[in-house]
């Protein structure tokens, strides 16, 4: 059994609350892309872990897996290692692997990331944590891998070729060259002790497949962040949709059994870029206050607005989802109407799916419909039949228009607070 689970809208949609409620059930959980510029927050027991590169299903017993198709910081996998340890979880080699092939992200990325943000004319949001200038050298195959910081004569002889180039892309930034051959003895010492942790991520996925185990890839991000089919330039720096799993991964797509979609009962984006149902408003406040939007990596305040089906639609066409999982269902409590955008107008004409050009989308006017809301408090709710009425509507109506079942609703941070529809 072979299921991804991917975000559905901009990200920050809950994806580590529904992975670590379905990690028991798996044997392998596995992460398939972005970066340490992904957050995702898993509460449990009374504590909360904001986990950035480890898979969300660290909690429990499965093997977690760090694909060939992501990039790391070495530093802050240290740091989360870390974190985990002091709370009683441990992260040993036999609990996590490494792809010897990952890519790894140096103290030069990180530098060249915010010059470029500071001198562009219309800035992207970045983190400002090298990913997208990792991407850039492992396209421009010129990576520094993980195989790579644990053979000291490997790392340097790398390093020699690359720093020249770095140093003077940095000097012309306006930026200190020094930073290309900075950290070195760290990286170094890091690489020793994540030696044991290195694997073929492709050969252990496609052997515990054809044993009958079952694997849980985990995505970063969300759809309309795909650097290819998102809202360009307002992106991230990798392939955000399910397809991507089988690349980053190495598993072949005829292997895929389930793609679940995780999707906000309302809408959030953090950075620049359209969202085309953002209320600057009382709306937006009551969003982001009740559903604590602001970001796991960033700290930043989330746009916030109403659920969007057109951007939906579009999600489920480009990852073939099986089932959705409704998130922050609880945050529309209080609300006497909810809005639904069910399509747009652009240019005097109505349209019922996402324009595929951002600027097309910028100026996008949301057509809605009004929906009674619920006054009542929703997070203690154990299952569907037990939500207020107009909730359980709101639900269908939802599951209705987009065209796909909804198979788990989560009414609060917590793992209890998940039930299946």
């Amino acid at each position: 059994m072979f299921t991804i689970i991917t975000g559905a809208q901009f990200g920050d949609e809950g994806k580590g609350k529904i992975v670590d409620m379905m990690a028991s059930q798996y044997d392998i959980v596995a992460r398939f892309q972005g970066g340490d510029n992904a957050g995702h927050t898993v509460v449990a027991e009374g504590k909360t872990y904001k986990l950035h590169l480890i898979p969300s299903g660290v909690l429990f017993d499965a093997r977690l897996l760090i694909g060939p198709g992501t990039v790391m910081n070495p530093g802050i996998l240290m740091e989360e290692i870390a974190m985990l340890s002091d709370n009683g979880v441990e992260v040993s080699p036999s609990k996590l692997g490494i792809d010897a092939k990952t890519s790894i992200i140096m103290p030069y990325h990180v530098a060249l990331d915010g010059l470029r943000e500071q001198k562009r004319a219309v800035k992207i949001g970045t983190t400002n944590r090298g990913i997208g200038f990792a991407y850039v050298d492992k396209v421009g195959r010129e990576e520094i891998q993980m195989a790579d910081i644990a053979d000291k004569s490997r790392f340097m002889r790398k390093i020699e070729e690359i720093a020249p180039q770095k140093e003077a892309a940095i000097k012309e930034m306006g930026g200190e060259p020094k930073i290309a051959r900075s950290e070195i003895d760290a990286y170094l010492e890091i690489g020793k002790k994540l030696k044991p942790y290195i694997t073929d991520v492709s050969k252990e996925i496609n052997k515990a497949l054809k044993d009958g185990r079952k694997v849980l890839a985990e995505g970063a991000q969300g759809t309309h962040l795909d650097i290819i089919h998102g809202t360009q330039k307002f992106v991230t720096s990798s392939s955000t949709i399910a397809g991507s799993a089988c690349a980053g991964l190495g598993v072949g797509p005829t292997k895929v059994n389930e793609v679940i979609g995780v999707i906000k009962a309302y809408i959030t984006r953090v950075g620049e870029g359209p969202l085309p149902t953002e209320q600057k408003n009382e709306v937006g406040e009551h969003l982001r206050e009740k559903g604590g939007e602001f970001g796991t990596t960033t700290g930043r305040p989330r746009r916030c607005g109403w659920f969007d089906m057109p951007l939906a639609r579009k999600a489920i066409n480009l990852n073939g989802y099986t089932s959705m999982a409704l998130t922050k269902l609880d945050v529309l409590s209080g609300l006497k109407s909810i809005k639904l955008c069910l399509g747009y107008e652009l240019e005097g004409k109505n349209i019922d799916y996402m324009p595929e050009l951002s600027d097309d989308v910028s100026r996008c006017k949301p057509i809605y419909i009004d929906i009674p809301g619920w006054r009542e408090d929703i997070t203690d709710t154990e299952s569907f039949v037990d939500l207020p009425e107009n909730a359980r509507l709101y639900v269908e109506l939802l599951e209705e228009l987009m065209g796909a079942d909804i198979g788990y609703i989560s009414v609060g941070p917590g793992r209890k607070q998940t039930f299946m529809k």
